[in-house]
């Protein structure tokens, strides 16, 4: 209906976090060309303020949402190269435009990289598309929280690209709970050794992250 498009459009408008198309991060990386481009992304809304405006979607995505929202996120992105070379960055932004940015360089031990082929081979991995932004509930009233996963995988020269989507959204249900949409969900059992994957790299190389300049992880719009 239009209009229910209309108020997801609206809703989402302001949202910033790190969703990107991961094909216009790390070029010119190096000679051996990537295997994996991974980015986990997080993004909080405190919308406590937004109450006392009793206006619905209007009144807190056109009437000064610069003013009355704040976007802490949180990002991971990784890339690994054929050759098992990998660049870990983490950035943390608790107050926009002034983010903290750490990053951890390595290689793969042979073992770890095969293990990771492995994964990335599995037919369920191979099947994943991206989907349409979740619908939101029609009493949606704002988005809390969001969280993505956006992976780009070299298949022998072709790209698979995809991106999932989770969000907890504020309604105006009776029973004041939160409701969550993902576009992900069916791809979930598939996903789950990847992402585990990526969580114990991350842990390994938390004593190799450094102060360093934004170079992978680019916040940006999703309206």
């Amino acid at each position: 209906m239009a209009g229910r498009l209309s108020a997801n459009n609206w809703l989402r408008l302001p949202l910033l976090l790190g969703l990107l198309t991961l094909a216009q991060i790390g070029a010119g990386q190096g000679s051996s060309a990537s295997l994996l481009r991974l980015q986990r992304s997080k993004a909080y809304l405190n919308i406590d303020s937004n109450v006392q405006h009793a206006e619905g979607l209007a009144g807190i995505t056109t009437h000064n949402p610069g003013d009355v929202f704040n976007y802490p996120n949180s990002l991971s992105c990784l890339v690994v190269y054929g050759d098992g070379k990998y660049v870990l960055e983490k950035r943390e932004e608790q107050t926009l435009g002034k983010p903290k940015v750490k990053l951890a360089e390595g290689a793969l031990a042979m073992d770890d990289l095969q293990h990771l082929k492995l994964i990335l081979d599995d037919e369920g991995v191979k099947t994943i598309i991206s989907q349409k932004m979740p619908d939101l509930p029609d009493d949606a009233v704002t988005i809390r929280e969001i969280e993505s996963l956006d992976a780009q995988i070299d298949r022998g020269g072709t790209s698979q690209h995809f991106t999932t989507v989770k969000e907890r959204v504020k309604t105006r249900a009776a029973s004041g709970m939160d409701t969550y949409v993902d576009n992900g969900a069916r791809y979930q059992k598939a996903l789950n050794p990847l992402v585990k994957w990526f969580e114990g790299l991350e842990k390994k190389s938390k004593s190799d992250l450094k102060d360093a300049k934004p170079q992978y992880c680019v916040p940006m719009n999703i309206g």
